[in-house]
Order: structure tokens, then C-alpha cells, then sequence
């Protein structure tokens, strides 16, 4: 999931946004509102981590600008102030969640996650294809019952395609979901990862080429040949 964090106290943005990323999450990070804006405006995000005191552009107006857009991104401020008159407030403004600081980490972790599944369409707690079971919320992986070791990056990339459910899936697209913005975008990054994931998978293999478009993990059942692979 991509998740951009919107905070002024540089020292608590990148506290946040390292413990995200350790959650497996692609993480950017802006110190003001009008850069936060800026990004938002071109990449499509999950879940904005929004303090609402900001300079430059406050995080109330950039909430507005978030649901003004209509994008599926989902919203959770932090603030100072625990009065429920501002966690009204700020929910009023279309916030989807409010957190007072200090807050315990596992709790923001906790937020975000329920919170990237409603900027989503519903996929099932647990992916499945053939005999791949994925399960976003223990981040494992099991391939006929035997766990199979992935890193943060290859385990992103088998989420997102075996949650799109048999649609092809743009070396853009997984660039955009899994990496953060400082991934070079004509990187051969994806492919390698697609081709380590494969090898860690083993045989038969279930992540197909789709030359000219992406990649894809086809309906379950059905192996995938080698030249799918090529």
C-alpha cells in the first residue's frame, strides 16, 4: 500500500514513515501542506497521514482539497488537542479517522491498515491462487502449506497482483504501489523483483507475462507455462 505522510515535525515524519515502511508499506513524506498537496495531486495514495497543524497550507484545507478530488484516498489526522470538539471538527471536515498525540505506533499501524482496505475494492482476508496462500494481515506466504521467505518488496508485488484478481497488472502501476516516489521510474526494479519472486515460488509457476502490458496471476488452477513466464 502507498501511504504519504503529511507532518512538519521533521524528526516525527521520518520516525513514522521508517516505522511504516517497516510495516511493508511504500511510504513518502511532506513537511508542509502545499507540498503535501502537490503529491497527492499526482500519485494516488491510500491513506494520507495528515497533521493538522501545517504552514504553508493547513491540514483542515488539505483534507477539504483530499475529498474535494473524489479519490478513494483515505484520511487520518493527527493532532495535539484531545477535545472532542476538534476530533469532531476534524472529522467534519471528511476526515476518515482522528489520533491524538502521543500515540502508540501499533495503533497508527493498526488505523492505516483498516483504513488502505476501505480506499480499496474488498479482496479476501486471505489471497489465494492455486496452491499460494497470502495473507496481508500476518504477511506471510505459504506455497502448498510450506512458508516461503519474501522480502518486503517481492511480498508487495505478489499482493498487489494476486489481489487484482486475474487482470493484468503495468510495471507502472506495481512501481507506483509498492515502491515510494524515490524509485526511478526506468528502473529495471520491477522485473527483477517479478523474477526473484518467481524463483522463490518454485514450480509450477503462476505469475505470467503479458508482453507489451504487465504482469498477472491467472484464475486459480491454472498453471502458468514457460513461455507465459517469458
Amino acid at each position: 500500500m502507498r501511504i504519504l505522510v503529511v507532518e512538519d515535525e521533521q524528526p516525527l515524519a521520518e520516525a513514522i514513515a521508517r516505522g511504516l515502511r517497516r510495516e511493508g508499506m511504500a511510504v513518502d513524506v511532506a513537511f508542509d501542506g502545499e507540498s503535501g498537496h502537490e503529491k497527492v495531486a499526482v500519485t494516488r495514495y491510500d491513506v494520507v497521514v495528515l497533521d493538522r497543524d501545517l504552514p504553508r497550507m493547513s491540514g483542515d484545507e488539505l483534507c477539504r482539497e483530499i475529498v474535494r478530488s473524489g479519490a478513494l484516498t483515505r484520511v487520518i489526522m493527527l493532532t495535539a488537542s484531545t477535545t472532542v470538539e476538534d476530533r469532531v471538527a476534524g472529522l467534519s471536515l471528511g476526515a476518515d479517522d482522528y489520533l491524538a498525540k502521543p500515540f502508540a505506533f501499533a495503533e497508527l499501524v493498526a488505523r492505516v491498515r483498516a483504513l488502505a482496505r476501505r480506499a480499496t475494492p474488498a479482496t479476501p482476508p486471505v489471497l489465494i491462487a492455486a496452491d499460494v496462500q497470502l495473507d496481508p494481515a500476518k504477511r506471510t506466504v505459504t506455497r502448498a502449506g510450506q512458508l516461503v521467505d519474501l522480502t518486503r518488496k517481492e511480498f508487495g508485488v505478489l499482493e498487489v497482483l494476486m489481489a487484482a484478481g486475474g487482470t493484468v497488472v503495468s510495471s507502472e502501476e506495481l512501481l507506483e504501489r509498492v515502491w515510494d516516489e524515490n524509485a526511478d521510474p526506468f528502473t529495471t526494479t520491477v522485473r527483477v523483483t517479478v523474477m526473484t519472486l518467481r524463483k522463490k515460488l518454485g514450480e509450477p509457476g503462476i505469475i505470467e507475462t503479458v508482453v507489451g502490458s504487465g504482469y498477472r496471476v491467472p484464475a486459480a488452477g491454472k498453471a502458468v507455462t514457460a513461455q507465459d513466464r517469458a
